[in-house]
């Protein structure tokens, strides 16, 4: 790493906490800036206790849970697209996030909104983050167990996306025989939010986001030999198989965990990548890695501040913010390839 790119990214790391200190500060209710340090810092005396609620209970939260996911979803999609050698390579190629999303489904339009084992049973958003993370985790089961039968690449992302239509396809249906409720809870779930972690469930989210991301920073070496082709770093003493399998587990327990709690959001995990690569020049993921990480939870918090940007009007929908920053930078790299 030389100077220029360990100063990117520090600049980085700088930008991450202006931007998470911004999403503490937009909002429906202003709230000004002295009242928001003295909240954070546990001097809330004489203070409305409605801002105090606003502030730990909704924008920290809601801050925290931009900064982990969009880093999840960054560093997924930068670790499909080196292994798969291929640009557009993305977590939700292989049915992850339409696993999840048919679990949703199931819970919503089937189920009546509640999910019962034995004598447990649990109903409401616990009910709905529990059916994201099984769908999510159930197809990466599959397409892990497919991954030690079939070592083409190209055929296992193949799987994958079938997967994902079957999913989709099952959703379909469901919506078909839903009632209008039902349809409409979807919808919401499926616009996506950062807003779906409490307090309760963050050291839920946080640690298991956190073991994913240490599971790809250990993959740095094995992803550069892979960049020069299987041979080459069979070569080198690497498997090829374990570290692919190792790269689903990761990519899957990133995918299902944000997806659970945020519901599907599409392209930071497709495009953040581009961006890192972009500003960094470089493919080496001794640097490229931390960069993409550091550039997803960039472009997740401004999605974060953008949608609170209407004020008293309402929020802005996640998944109508993340195509207008992520599609431009797909369609530059489509271009880039073709010249």
């Amino acid at each position: 790493m030389n100077s220029h790119q360990g100063l990117s990214l520090t600049l980085l790391a700088l930008l991450i906490a202006v931007l998470f200190a911004l999403s503490l500060l937009v909002g429906a209710i202003r709230i000004p800036v002295p009242d928001v340090l003295q909240i954070l810092f546990g001097d809330a005396e004489g203070i409305k206790p409605s801002w105090r609620y606003i502030i730990l209970e909704s924008r920290l939260p809601q801050a925290i849970t931009a900064t982990l996911c969009g880093g999840a979803l960054a560093v997924s999609g930068l670790m499909l697209q080196t292994a798969f050698r291929n640009p557009l390579a993305d977590p939700s190629i292989f049915g992850i996030s339409s696993g999840a999303g048919l679990g949703v489904a199931l819970v919503m339009l089937l189920l009546g909104g509640s999910m019962s084992v034995g004598a447990v049973s649990v109903s409401g958003f616990v009910a709905v983050i529990m059916a994201a993370f099984v769908g999510a985790m159930a197809v990466m089961t599959i397409i892990f167990v497919f991954s030690t039968m079939v070592r083409s690449h190209v055929m296992l992302l193949i799987i994958g996306i079938m997967i994902g239509y079957l999913s989709s396809s099952a959703i379909s249906l469901l919506n078909f025989f839903a009632t209008d409720e039902g349809v409409k809870s979807y919808m919401v779930w499926g616009m996506g939010s950062f807003g779906g972690v409490t307090n309760s469930h963050m050291p839920v989210f946080a640690g298991i986001t956190f073991i994913g991301i240490v599971v790809s920073l250990l993959l740095i070496k094995p992803l550069n030999a892979l960049m020069l082709g299987d041979r080459y770093a069979e070569n080198l003493g690497i498997s090829v198989r374990r570290t692919r399998n190792l790269l689903l587990v990761a990519t899957g327990l990133l995918t299902a965990i944000t997806t659970a709690f945020c519901g599907p959001v599409s392209f930071i995990g497709l495009a953040v990548p581009h961006i890192a690569r972009l500003l960094f020049q470089t493919d080496n993921h001794r640097v490229l890695l931390p960069a993409t990480i550091l550039c997803g939870s960039v472009v997740a918090l401004l999605c974060n501040i953008v949608c609170f940007l209407p004020g008293e009007s309402g929020v802005i929908p996640l998944g109508a913010v993340t195509p207008l920053m992520g599609a431009p930078v797909i369609i530059y790299v489509i271009m880039k390839g073709r010249s």
